[in-house]
């Protein structure tokens, strides 16, 4: 068998880039982790321990928010952040349809109808201009969600919901530390919900979530919630969950905390670097108001037309890429009672056939980054 020039070229330079690295994060903080890990196991405080309020008061903080209550997920923070706020059958809420599930699954698990308002092309974020429209005597709550690391266009969403007399509860899952003219992601609203699934800008060592809140009733209440409702032993006032955050997961956490800016700076230089190197492409980098500080839980591109062939031809390239979310919310199987078809939500539907993500996680190094680029290059100049 004869093997061609290019063939042995393309073999020495092929190389596997993960769109998340773990590994790589853990090696650089190892022995803060263990030790931090240790002292829990050594002290055997595994429920509500030292740890948890700690990094409650620590997160808090950082989002600029009197109270953080953690919890044992970040669909349990939204689940009990709507249940706190009396949000129940009958009622509706507004949200996005290009999201993750969960968003609008907690909306249904506490009896609640979600509406989804259509998003804005550039940022992916529900669109201000569509909420008015979708407020019905029903609506109770609007749920923004700051889609890839981006808050929402905050201030119109705002006043929408005063003039209106609606809640607003922040999805911050994807966008701690994300800032909107100068205030943090989680903190413009009435509760902010964050995740720390392990892939997150701050992620744990399993599931783990947390609500930001300035209000003391809320945040007491979630409290009791996430004990079964329960704020005194034995004692239940009402019907909650179980749903409190690991001290071992809040140990690891705390370590992580203190590295947060450092890694979500790395995000932004490398976003900054694919956009300069991908600017002369037919594809649309990530749009940032002026007003955003974006953190880059993911770099997303826009393509128009072969999306799917691009994600594969990354993909057998060893670059793991994927699009975040191939079937917008309104579009699945267990939301057809809720009426829509395709066509109604246009740019939600546009954008998860348009959209695609790859690595952009701190520890990249310029060679994975380049081959990237490479490849995307490689593909557009061979698919004319």
């Amino acid at each position: 068998m004869v093997t061609s020039a290019n063939q042995v070229s393309k073999e020495k330079t092929s190389m596997k880039v993960s769109i998340l690295d773990l590994k790589k994060q853990y090696q650089f903080i190892k022995s803060e982790v263990d030790k931090s890990v240790k002292n829990v196991i050594d002290n055997q405080n595994f429920i509500l321990g030292e740890d948890v309020s700690a990094f409650e008061a620590e997160t808090a903080a950082y989002c600029g928010t009197k109270y953080g209550v953690g919890l044992a997920s970040g669909t349990d923070a939204l689940i009990l952040a709507l249940k706190a706020l009396g949000i129940g059958t009958g009622d509706e809420v507004i949200t996005s349809p290009f999201t993750f599930f969960a968003t609008a699954e907690a909306i249904s698990i506490v009896g609640a109808k979600p509406i989804f308002v259509d998003i804005d092309p550039q940022t992916y974020n529900i669109n201000p201009a569509l909420i008015e429209k979708a407020i019905t005597s029903k609506t109770k709550a609007v749920i923004p969600v700051h889609l890839y690391g981006q808050c929402a266009d905050m201030d119109p969403i705002l006043s929408i919901a005063r003039k209106h007399k609606l809640k607003v509860i922040e999805d911050a899952a994807q966008a701690i530390g994300a800032t909107y003219k100068g205030r943090k992601a989680g903190s413009m609203g009435d509760i902010g919900c964050l995740s720390f699934f392990p892939s997150k800008n701050l992620g744990a060592f399993g599931d783990a979530g947390m609500v930001v809140t300035n209000d003391k009733k809320v945040a007491d209440r979630i409290r009791m919630l996430r004990v079964h409702g329960s704020a005194q032993r034995y004692i239940h006032s009402e019907i909650g969950m179980n749903s409190r955050l690991d001290n071992l997961q809040a140990a690891v956490l705390r370590v992580k905390l203190r590295y947060l800016d450092r890694w979500l700076e790395a995000r932004r230089k490398n976003a900054a670097y694919y956009n300069e190197k991908l600017k002369d492409l037919p594809v649309v980098c990530p749009y940032v108001p002026e007003y955003n500080v974006h953190t880059y839980h993911l770099y997303v591109i826009r393509l128009k037309n072969r999306m799917e062939e691009l994600s594969r031809y990354l993909n057998s390239s060893g670059i793991e890429a994927r699009t975040y979310y191939p079937v917008p919310l309104h579009l699945q199987e267990c939301y057809r009672n809720l009426g829509y078809r395709k066509g109604d939500l246009k740019e939600s539907e546009k954008a998860s056939e348009q959209t695609l993500s790859f690595a952009v996680y701190p520890e990249l190094d310029k060679a994975e980054m380049n081959y990237i680029v490479e490849k995307i290059r490689e593909f557009l100049r061979d698919n004319r």
